[in-house]
């Protein structure tokens, strides 16, 4: 039973990690459309054979066009791994993808800065930038303007799954107080960039080591006949993704490798470069098999082994969903027999089902061998789809190419795949495009994962949710979710729906209605509430949860007050003008949350310049980085002081805002901590005013505030313990 348990979990994780790679497919097929077109139609050698020069030359609309088209296609194509990164993390992010999206992102990016680094400290990049002597032809790519290790889509994947796993396990971490502006899902970033500086480390010195042994496959393949020329087609496939069939083929396509021959009294080494030198050669009868034994075998796979095998998929596909997925899977098939370009056929059967990768690169290997053996001759730009197919296959006759051979061949391919692929489908229960559970493509939650966490038995148990939906008016009252510091943001149909009785049950310290806005405060561990409800809400959307299983409020038993903090004696505190001006009680500001001290009580003060202090000797808790509109103050255990320069201000989104000081610096009374420009502000018509506020905590020691005085910042003693 346990076992049966485990399989059906694993099943399930790679099921979820197939269907996240269903996004970045979906784009695929126009993108190699783009690319086919541009691709062929620019290369010179075909233009000057046809004689197109006056159609698509350098200089014509029409060869403007393609290059664009080969250009956005290429773009696509070579940014495959970020993109497949991203995608990842957002299909096995279990909530807060955006979160999950951002640091999956920004991890990408440094582990190739991690890889480029250790391959300047190791000699493998000169100080120029250029390669140096030992490094293999394709084993270093450009990666979005960093020099690093050709991983293809495979290093995505590893960063997205990498990232989904720490997200899920620490997007609700809860940290002490001091660190509690890093709590929920902003840890998540931080946790990601440490932990894939260490990747990045780690791959330079394991995937070259896999780069080395896949080269020197490519010294078998020469010798020994049409059994390499098998292992060739094979590897060729089973290598795409993880980004090295370039280190594998280009030797064989631009050097020595791949054979030498005179032509036209000129030495040319390398199969592709050996064909296009006969394909412009006027004494070229026939062209060299032993050339094109390394890309002819392509064809039969490309151009009918996988639209057969789209089309079993589409048959395997449940009735009702055939509609839908047949757009995806018939515009993956024509990409493939089109221009050649695999790549959305094959990764949307790659993960949820590698063994029938395998079995496709199996039957790569034996269309390499067919070919090689029927002596058929027909070369390529890049890839070899119908474009290809008809500039290098029939419009050079049957007696240069011996393309007719290839048609019998075709045919078995698209019939075979289709009925290979149709029975292992529906014999193994592989979870294909069409195939899935529900009506939506991914399923987050179960009805077991709801009852867990109502039991207790899940990793957290969310009391505070049914609550806070009730408390504002219910699923269908509800528009949009978000917070801030301090205040879980909601917006509502009608705020007369709104109970704060039962939303200050949660521990709220207060409801603030602004028409549809709803901010409902609790203090600085808001991020880990707004992940819980968010949760929960998707949970009772997607029908999960019915109605009936949200709680009564009556049925609800009194939650414990969500900031906890440690009382502490503060005899002879005293808390000095955080800024030069007029104080003024904190009744009197024009802002309801504060007015109405619901965060905690405090005073304001209206200011005469733009610097402001600290209050007390302490640690920076909290610095609001992208707007440097707030910033907190830990001043012993458990006492907490919020400075706030204006109303509103975080629209700004900085400007005119500098912050001198970071988290966890200590700070002396009177210190500078942020200048700001008091008259840019009004000029945006925002009050400037800066508030300071004590967080409430009934265990801690009462201050009294003195108002409506003239105060001089870090000296004029403006608060003081009872």
């Amino acid at each position: 039973m346990g076992k049966a348990k485990g399989e059906g979990v694993i099943f399930a994780t790679v099921q979820k990690i197939g269907r996240s790679f269903f996004l970045p497919v979906s784009i695929l097929p126009v993108a190699g459309l783009l690319l086919g077109l541009g691709a062929s139609f620019t290369n010179g050698t075909t233009i000057s054979t046809y004689h197109l020069e006056q159609i698509l030359g350098e200089g014509t609309i029409l060869n403007g066009l393609m290059v664009i088209f080969s250009q956005v296609g290429n773009t696509i194509f070579g940014n495959l791994p970020l993109i497949f990164a991203m995608a990842v993390a957002l299909g096995m992010a279990k909530n807060e993808k955006a979160v999950a999206v951002l640091a999956s992102g920004i991890s990408f990016f440094v582990m190739h800065s991690s890889i480029n680094a250790m391959l300047r400290l190791n000699g493998y990049l000169l100080a120029d930038g250029s390669y140096s002597a030992k490094v293999i032809n394709g084993q270093l790519t450009n990666v979005c303007g960093i020099e690093s290790l050709q991983m293809g889509v495979f290093g995505g994947i590893v960063v997205g799954l990498g990232v989904a796993a720490l997200h899920n396990r620490f997007y609700k971490l809860q940290l002490p107080s001091a660190l509690s502006f890093f709590s929920g899902v902003r840890v998540v970033p931080i946790l990601s960039v440490v932990a894939y500086t260490f990747a990045g480390i780690l791959c330079f010195f394991v995937w070259p080591v896999v780069q080395n042994g896949i080269f020197a496959i490519g010294g078998l393949v020469t010798g020994s006949g049409y059994a390499g020329t098998f292992i060739f087609g094979f590897m060729e496939r089973v290598l795409i993704p993880f980004g090295l069939h370039h280190v594998f083929y280009i030797p064989f396509w631009q050097t020595g490798l791949g054979g030498t021959a005179v032509i036209d009294g000129i030495t040319v080494a390398g199969a592709q470069n050996i064909y296009f030198a006969e394909l412009a050669s006027a004494a070229t009868t026939r062209f060299s098999v032993e050339a094109c034994r390394f890309m002819t075998g392509k064809y039969p796979f490309m151009m009918a082994g996988l639209p057969g095998a789209a089309y079993a998929m589409y048959r395997c596909a449940k009735p009702e969903k055939r509609k839908i997925i047949g757009g995806l899977l018939l515009s993956a098939a024509l990409t493939s027999f089109l221009t050649g370009i695999t790549e959305p056929i094959e990764f949307t059967f790659l993960f949820v089902a590698p063994a029938l990768f395998i079995l496709h690169c199996g039957f790569a290997g034996l269309s390499f061998l067919l070919t090689h053996i029927f002596d058929i001759c027909i070369g390529t730009t890049f890839s070899c789809g119908l474009i290809d197919f008809i500039l290098y296959g029939p419009l050079q006759g049957n007696g240069k190419t011996n393309w007719i051979g290839i048609i019998p061949v075709y045919a078995i391919y698209f019939v075979g795949y289709y009925l290979i692929f149709k029975f292992c489908i529906n014999k193994f229960n592989i979870i294909t495009p069409g195939r899935e559970d529900g009506e939506e493509e991914v399923q987050l939650y179960t009805k077991d994962d709801f009852n867990k966490k109502k039991s207790g038995t899940g990793n957290n148990q969310d009391q505070l949710s049914p609550v806070i939906l009730k408390g504002l008016g219910g699923l269908d009252n509800l528009l949009d979710i978000d917070c801030c510091a301090t205040r879980l943001r909601c917006t509502v149909k009608d705020s007369a729906l709104v109970d704060e009785v039962v939303l200050k049950s949660t521990g709220s310290k207060g409801v603030v209605k602004k028409g549809g806005g709803i901010q409902v405060i609790y203090g600085p561990q808001v991020t880990i509430i707004k992940s819980e409800f968010e949760e929960y809400v998707e949970m009772v959307r997607s029908g999960v949860i019915s109605p009936d299983d949200i709680p009564d409020f009556a049925t609800v038993e009194e939650t414990e007050t969500v900031i906890q903090q440690t009382t502490t004696e503060f005899s002879g505190l005293k808390l000095t003008a955080p800024a030069n001006g007029w104080t003024i009680p904190m009744t009197e500001v024009t802002d309801e949350a504060f007015a109405s001290c619901m965060l905690g009580d405090g005073v304001a003060i209206q200011p005469s310049d733009g610097v402001v202090v600290a209050p007390a000797a302490g640690e920076i808790s909290v610095v609001m980085e992208d707007s440097n509109h707030a910033i907190g103050i830990k001043i012993g255990e458990g006492f907490q002081i919020l400075i706030h320069i204006g109303i509103d201000t975080v629209k700004l989104n900085g400007e005119g805002f500098r912050c001198l000081v970071k988290m966890g610096d200590k700070v002396k009374a009177g210190q500078k901590l942020i200048e700001f420009d008091p008259e840019f502000v009004a000029s945006k018509g925002l009050c400037p005013d800066v508030i300071m506020i004590f967080i409430v905590d009934p265990a801690l020691p009462k201050l009294e505030y003195l108002s409506g005085m003239k105060a001089v910042a870090g000296k004029t003693t403006i608060g003081a313990v009872i």
